[in-house]
Order: structure tokens, then sequence, then C-alpha cells
């Protein structure tokens, strides 16, 4: 079985399907190539695939080894995007082995997981279509950058699923518990002026760093008393900021880009985006809020059936918790319960030399093959 998991995973680092919305670092963008190859691949071992096209060229794929036919349904649903190869110290599109590794963009993030996943598909083609629950690939565009791919699915399917399994790099622990975010962009304006006579002006940058100095401090201290036993608390970044044109003009124009993280608690009092406006009003801060992109953290019970599945499947698995956020946050909260899980390591993703090891490629494969098995029994 490894060889041929292996193999599958170099095949699906060696076509590139970078999320074109933030520096690809490539023109091999898009995420319609790997979406018609999976379609063949799917195919040949029994599925029924549709795509569904969500931006120009960039499809969902839904394949299904079984008709919607009323039984109880679960899908395995890894993102066919990967973030940009810029900067990277390693061929991107690859697939090289080397180290007990195989490196590229995707073997960690997602393909080293999507791999392990149709390889348990591939273990079990020839029963899938008699399961007593039945087992869909569903594989999402742009999960790197606006999550459109899983926020449509949940909207025109979630009705037919009871439970997904989200393919991230989790080290096969299963994630049931992940923070939101809120991406926004603070600006600030101000009137230009010769820096000889900036009193003539109204310095921009001030304006915005003085607001965000209040922001840390204010918000800060509201974001901490979001807490939760596993994720922590809420917080928030400036991980962005610009402004001006020269030395010598005082500037009209400042901008921050921030990213808050957000625990269920605070999501339940109304999300990022409300407490920020209200702290902006409340202080009378002179800022604006443009591009707000809110994404809500997940929160799904450790006694789910499907978690307990897992959990029985290898002892070595356990649940876990963590601070970024994916596809399942969005199917979660469109009413499909969800998780996250898949080999390799989330400290792999994005990285200038993505790898993962061979033997977690074929442990996660094993795993998922096992919980396949264990669905007869249901």
């Amino acid at each position: 079985m490894s060889q041929d998991v292996v193999s599958l995973l170099q095949q699906l680092v060696r076509i590139p399907s970078v999320n074109p919305d933030n520096a690809p670092g490539t023109e091999q963008i898009g995420e319609e190539t790997l979406a018609i190859f999976l379609t063949g691949w799917l195919e040949s071992i029994g599925a029924e695939v549709t795509l569904e096209e969500i931006k120009p060229g960039r499809p969902n794929l839904i394949a299904r080894f079984a008709p919607l036919d009323g039984r109880p349904r679960i899908l395995l649903g890894p993102h066919l995007d990967t973030v940009g190869v810029g900067g990277m110290v390693i061929e991107p599109f690859g697939g090289e082995i080397r180290d007990g590794k195989i490196w590229g963009r995707g073997a960690s993030d997602t393909k080293g997981p999507m791999a392990a996943m149709l390889w348990a598909l591939h273990d079990h083609q020839d029963v899938l279509a008699d399961l007593p629950v039945a087992v869909d690939f569903v594989a999402f565009m742009g999960e790197e950058s606006g999550q459109w791919g899983s926020k449509d699915f949940v909207k025109r399917h979630g009705k037919d699923y009871t439970f997904a399994l989200v393919g991230e790099p989790t080290s096969m622990q299963v994630v049931h518990v992940t923070k939101g975010s809120l991406w926004a962009t603070l600006r600030a304006t101000g009137k230009a002026a010769h820096s000889s006579q900036p009193e003539r002006g109204e310095n921009a940058i001030l304006k915005l760093t003085r607001a965000l100095d209040q922001l840390d401090h204010h918000l800060g201290h509201q974001l901490a008393t979001f807490t939760h036993p596993v994720l922590g608390r809420s917080t928030m970044n400036v991980g962005m900021i610009r402004g001006g044109a020269r030395p010598n003009i005082v500037p009209d124009l400042a901008e921050a880009e921030i990213d808050i993280r957000i625990t269920p608690a605070l999501a339940a009092e109304g999300g990022a985006l409300k407490l920020l406006t209200e702290t902006l009003a409340f202080f009378d801060l002179p800022i604006e809020i443009l591009n707000p992109h809110e994404n809500p953290p997940m929160e799904t019970a450790a006694d789910h059936p499907m978690i307990q599945a897992l959990l029985a499947t290898d002892p070595v698995t356990g649940l876990a918790g963590a601070p970024w956020f994916s596809d399942a946050a969005h199917l979660s909260s469109g009413g499909i319960p969800s998780i996250c899980i898949g080999p390799g390591s989330i400290d792999q993703a994005h990285t200038v030399d993505e790898f993962i090891e061979i033997s977690a490629l074929e442990q996660g494969a094993a795993f998922l093959s096992a919980f396949i098995a264990g669905l007869k029994r249901r």
C-alpha cells in the first residue's frame, strides 16, 4: 500500500493548484487541473463525480459512491488549493522523495491528507456502495483565501450530511475545536501638507497609530475575557501597516490590517466585528473599518458518535484544539458537525521547504481505511 499512496501524493503535488488570490508566486494557478485529475481517479474506483464551479475555472468536486437514498452520509473533505510558492527553496511541484519525506507545496497542507483519504477509499472501493453510512469525497476550492467552496457547499448540500472529516495536517489528532478569525483593514484619513509646516496638515499615520495603541490596550483586555478551556483567549494582532508617500509630506492616508482570533464565547456574544465596532465608537476613534472578513470558530461535542468512532480506531489518536480555522468551521456553522484530521504536521504547512514524512502518510491512510472499515458495523 505504501508505494501506492506515496505515488498518488507525488502525482497530486506535481499538479499545481495554487490559490490565485494572495501572491501565488507562479502563473500555474487555480484548482481546475487538479479537480479534473481527481475526477478521472475517483471515477476509476467507482465514484460518480460532479464539478460545481464556484468561481471561473475554480470548482468544488463532489464524488459519491452511493446514491442519495436516505442513509446517513458523511464526507471526507480536503481542499484543492495551496498557498503561493514564492520564496520556496525546493522545487514546489517536484514531489521529490528524500530523507524519508515527500517534498513540495501541498505535501503537508493539504495534499498529504487528501492522498490518505483517497487511498482509504481505494481500499474499500468494492463495498462503499453498500455501507450503512455513505462516504463521499468532497474537495473544496479557495480554502486558503475566502473559503468560498465550503460556504457554497454547505448552503447547497449541507442537509444531506451528518458529519464531515475535513482534511488538514493534524498529526492524526481529532481537532474538534478551533478559533475563528476576523481580518479587517483599519483606515485613518488626514490632510496633506508640506512637512515644514505640519501644523497645516493632519497626520493620518499618527491618528492610526494612536488609535491602534488604544485598541491594543482596551480591546485587548476585552478580548482576553473571552476564554476557552482548550483554545485559550481571544487575541488581536496588528499584522501590517502602511501610509504616507514621502518624508516631506504630511500623510493623508494610513491603513493597518488586523487579525482577531475568535473563541466560541466571543462568537456567542456577537463576534469580533461587533466588538471592534463598539470599541471604536465608545472611544470615538477616528478609524474606518474596511473589508471585514469573519470566519466562525468551531466546537463539535466530543461525545459525537463519529468522534467516538475515530477515537476508537487507534488508541494513539486523541482530541485536540487549534488556533487556526479551516473549511470545517464553515461546514459546522452551516449545520454539518465537523472535525479536522489528517497526517502531517501544521508546522510544515506554508513553509519554504514543505514536506510530509512518508511514515506519517502511510499511517494516516491506514487509520482512515480502518475507520471506514468500522462503518460496516454501524
